[in-house]
């Protein structure tokens, strides 16, 4: 399973980038949705990379948010909190690879998701 959460607007985007936020429901920051690995989500992942954050959820998180947020799984996504302590040293605009909070976390997404569940 892939989480992705939307970080930053869409200000001065491309169409292609308001058009993949509107396909994966992520229609405001702070927005999770958790979606199942294909090649399509994980490419519009990667269009979004600049954007957003996104990693694979291990079961234990996805569990602990279902339990806090039950509504998400109706409306297909969560709403979350921003992170306690904020984002890394570099905030939104910046890679994770950078020392940021954007692109591929790969397994470290739970825990950014544990600290935006209140």
């Amino acid at each position: 399973m892939v989480a992705i959460i939307r970080l930053r607007g869409t200000i001065r985007s491309s169409p292609e980038v308001r058009e993949t936020f509107r396909l994966l429901g992520l229609y405001r920051q702070n927005y999770c949705v958790v979606m199942k690995k294909t090649p399509s989500i994980e490419g519009m992942a990667i269009k979004i990379k600049d954007y957003a954050t996104f990693g694979t959820i291990d079961d234990d998180t996805y569990k602990l948010l279902l339990e806090k947020r039950p509504e998400g799984k109706e409306k297909g996504f969560f709403r979350l909190s921003p992170p306690r302590g904020g984002f890394e040293k570099g905030g939104i605009k910046r890679h994770f690879n950078s020392g940021g909070a954007l692109g591929d976390r790969k397994n470290k997404i739970g825990e950014l998701i544990r600290r935006m569940i209140p």
